[in-house]
């Protein structure tokens, strides 16, 4: 178990997937204050299924209640960006965690958490991948046809197979509820799954 400062979000941050935010309410900008106090500063990312990102949640006493995911993925932080406007931070998705319980906010939430297993690959997997990676790439360049999405069908995917499976499922243009629903996968073989099976 281990306790991790939290940032609700109303997406689903997968691993291997970029995350970047904008930071202006005083307890997250606190919590940047403290990360950049760390040799290698993380934090937790859950999704929010009701209520929203602004405002208080379960312990806070304040603000709008938020109905947080009980399944999430640690932010590593690869950059913090400063302007006259905002402050921001670039990160990348790791672990993925599961949330035992809330604690009290000090001032931004908390959690304690355990880590979920990480997936394995397995060589046999190879042309299912290759198959929901062709079908990944034409599901983007048809719906490109419909409006810009933040991922082009031709982006180019890790060296690691485990690694670009979780890309695979983070550049579908899914809603949050679905991208919950792979980040639960038990394996890379049901993650493959999930992915072929949905967007068509």
């Amino acid at each position: 178990m281990a306790v991790m400062p939290m940032f609700p979000l109303s997406t689903v941050l997968l691993p291997n997937m970029p995350l970047t935010l904008r930071i202006f309410e005083e307890r997250y900008l606190k919590l940047l204050g403290q990360l950049l106090e760390e040799d290698e500063p993380e934090f937790g990312v859950v999704i929010i299924h009701e209520g929203q990102e602004v405002g208080g949640g379960p312990g806070s006493g304040e603000g709008v209640f938020e109905k947080r995911g009980i399944f999430g993925t640690i932010a590593q932080v690869i950059e913090v960006k400063t302007d006259e406007q905002f402050y921001g931070l670039v990160a990348t998705g790791g672990e993925r965690f599961r949330v035992n319980a809330w604690l009290p906010d000090d001032p931004y939430p908390l959690a304690d958490i355990d880590f979920l297993p990480d997936l394995t690959w397995d060589a046999s997997l190879a042309p299912l991948f290759e198959t929901v990676e062709a079908k990944v790439r034409r599901f983007l360049s048809m719906a490109s046809e419909f409006g810009d999405l933040e991922w082009q069908a031709d982006i180019e995917l890790s060296d690691d197979p485990m690694a670009a499976c979780w890309q695979l499922a983070g550049i579908m243009p899914l809603d949050p509820a679905e991208k919950y629903q792979m980040l639960q996968s038990e394996s890379a073989e049901e993650l493959l799954h999930k992915i072929e099976k949905a967007g068509w």
